[in-house]
């Protein structure tokens, strides 16, 4: 059969995404597509942190302590990656981002140094079908997981519709269903984090998602300081400008290259290749 490439172009999440479906069937390539969007877009809304009329806000506020069981079970994995990370990943760290919203570099120091003792996942348990936290400080942030989930309910949606041959590309967030048509690898470019517009290297996927976390991207910046979108709780500051990691699922991915951002010298599964750019460009693996 001859398959055709249609690329699909749509905004999740504040990022820039692109699905690309070999299909021989224009219409069923469309379905697919269209089904991707509205399934991410839902995510998108459930779980949107800054929107205080969200699912996850709701909890956040306390005005919701039931959960459904897609959130039970996201909650429940995030909890198993905070132990595997050694505790670097924490979907409490948005915790801290309240202390983000002052102007000056002493009042975010003087209420990070108040809330960091409500960081942590041991703040919250699930009893049945509810969330209970210890304390009103605590919130659950998942920007760090969901953009990933997405990309891998997506890749499942086009599985499901006896598709062989797919890229999904969520700002970044990448998963290769199988290979090109004729066979070939997709080949994914990973950015020189000192100037973006170039790539450092490029790397073969077949049947494996990419993530790629970076300090460059995404900072606020006070007086003479600059805070990346990656909150830590520890003040040591890495060398490490961008992580990468290739794995089996793009929420795996996802939650070890934000991790190794932090400490790049966290132990990883041998299913799991990384690849660390210092600020010499040097490139680690």
């Amino acid at each position: 059969m001859n398959q055709k490439q249609y690329i699909y172009k749509f905004s999740i999440m504040t990022s820039p995404c692109e699905i690309h479906i070999f299909s021989d069937n224009k219409e069923k390539a469309n379905k697919i597509a269209d089904k991707i969007f509205k399934n991410s877009k839902q995510l998108e809304q459930k779980y949107n942190f800054y929107n205080p009329n969200s699912f996850l806000s709701q909890i956040n506020q306390r005005k919701i302590d039931n959960l459904d069981v897609e959130t039970q079970d996201i909650l429940k994995k995030a909890e198993s990656f905070y132990y595997k990370t050694e505790t670097i990943f924490d979907i409490t760290m948005g915790t801290l981002k309240q202390a983000r919203k002052h102007k000056s570099i002493k009042e975010i120091e003087d209420e990070s140094r108040k809330l960091l003792s409500f960081v942590g996942v041991e703040h919250f348990k699930i009893r049945k079908n509810r969330i209970l936290f210890d304390n009103p400080y605590t919130v659950i942030d998942l920007g760090g997981f969901v953009k990933e989930l997405a990309v891998d309910q997506a890749v499942k949606i086009v599985q499901k519709a006896k598709i062989t041959s797919a890229l999904i590309n969520f700002g970044g967030d990448i998963f290769a269903l199988g290979s090109k048509p004729n066979g070939e690898s997709f080949m994914i470019g990973i950015k020189n984090p000192l100037n973006p517009k170039e790539y450092i290297k490029r790397v073969p996927l077949i049947n494996q998602a990419l993530t790629t976390s970076a300090s460059y991207e995404r900072y606020l910046k006070v007086e003479d300081k600059t805070y990346s979108h990656i909150i830590d709780k520890s003040p040591i500051q890495t060398k490490i400008l961008s992580a990468t990691v290739i794995s089996s699922s793009a929420v795996e991915s996802g939650v070890y290259s934000t991790a190794l951002m932090i400490k790049p010298t966290l132990k990883v599964k041998n299913s799991i290749s990384k690849i660390l750019i210092d600020k010499e460009l040097n490139i680690l693996t």
